[in-house]
């Protein structure tokens, strides 16, 4: 099979490289799949530049999630059938042809979406899932604010939220991208290099709940914000890992701070979360609810250009490779 291998320098050009390899085998509790696309995700630029590496037992080839068609089944699998349509969560590998993961970590693609579309569904819905609906607590009737809002996690998040009965502040960079966060949804998109964001959100009359994918930057402002026993949510940390926390408002506020991964989540661990998305979210994916934005996809020979698209910052949704 053709894949995407990482070798030489860090910079996408050099380090992506198409190549070929034996096509891997279903194992008991498996599937393969035939990929026709795969997401393309934050956590890929990072095992590209040394950054994170592949938990023990995954696969070293990029990719943490795909779409296709069920080619090959190991023995004790009886859910799926071979030509089954299934979009499916990876510890890696989904940048090749085919891709073996555990039967329990996939999903039905619905007959209104493309394989594109359905590629970059299961890395962000598990993601938003995790974090703000379990994690996170989320509730109708609360408000929740989303940082990044225009990511492919921010773009996921917001339909999730309106979907479950939220209400919504985005923030996001530049005028265009807060035109596209309300576009998607959000009752409040707020332009976060214009004025004073931690007094607008103040003026909204605080949040319930915060997803942070910036990190150090926010923390002021989101210690700020939430209102009294808020949760506070963090998954990535764009402007940096060390954060000031003043630890007698939180006491005060009664505030949770929590943060997690996905990826290293032992396999039983994501079966649940899967069949948990399966019963909750996904329906709103098969009604039309949760449809988030492609910004562009691109054959899997030109990896390196999506990667570079991707680190541009300028996309709203996902970016995707075709195969």
């Amino acid at each position: 099979m053709r894949v995407i291998e990482i070798a030489g320098d860090k910079g996408p050009a050099e380090a992506l490289t198409l190549s070929e390899q034996p096509d891997p085998v279903a194992g008991e509790g498996q599937i393969r799949i035939r990929v026709r696309a795969a997401g393309v995700n934050r956590p890929d630029l990072m095992q590209r530049q040394g950054l994170y590496p592949a938990p023990p037992g995954a696969s070293p080839i990029l990719g943490l999630e795909v779409a296709g068609e069920v080619d090959q089944m190991g023995s004790g699998v009886t859910r799926w059938s071979v030509g089954d349509r299934v979009c499916a969560l990876l510890g890696g590998g989904g940048y090749a042809e085919l891709a073996v993961v555990d039967a329990r970590h996939a999903l039905r693609v619905p007959e209104s979406l493309d394989f594109v579309q359905a590629a970059g569904l299961p890395e962000t819905v598990c993601t938003v899932f995790a974090n703000v609906f379990e994690a996170g607590v989320l509730k109708a009737g609360e408000t929740f604010l989303i940082h990044g809002a225009t990511s492919g996690i921010g773009v996921t998040a917001i339909q999730m939220a309106k979907a479950a009965g939220a209400r919504v502040i985005a923030t996001s960079r530049g005028a265009e991208k807060t035109a596209a966060a309300l576009a998607l949804g959000a009752d409040v998109s707020l332009d976060a290099r214009s004025g004073d964001l931690e007094g607008a959100i103040r003026e909204l009359g605080g949040v319930d709940v915060v997803l942070d994918m910036v990190g150090a930057d926010y923390a002021a402002i989101n210690q700020a914000v939430l209102k009294p026993m808020g949760r506070w949510v963090v998954i990535a940390t764009q402007s940096g890992a060390a954060a000031q926390i003043d630890l007698l408002k939180l006491m005060l506020k009664r505030i949770t701070l929590t943060g997690s991964t996905l990826r290293a989540r032992p396999t039983d661990e994501k079966a649940r979360l899967i069949a948990e998305v399966e019963r909750t979210a996904w329906p709103w994916v098969v009604s039309g609810q949760v449809r988030p934005p492609i910004q562009a996809s691109y054959p899997l020979e030109q990896a390196s250009a999506a990667h570079l698209a991707l680190e541009a910052g300028d996309h709203v949704g996902k970016i995707v490779l075709t195969i």
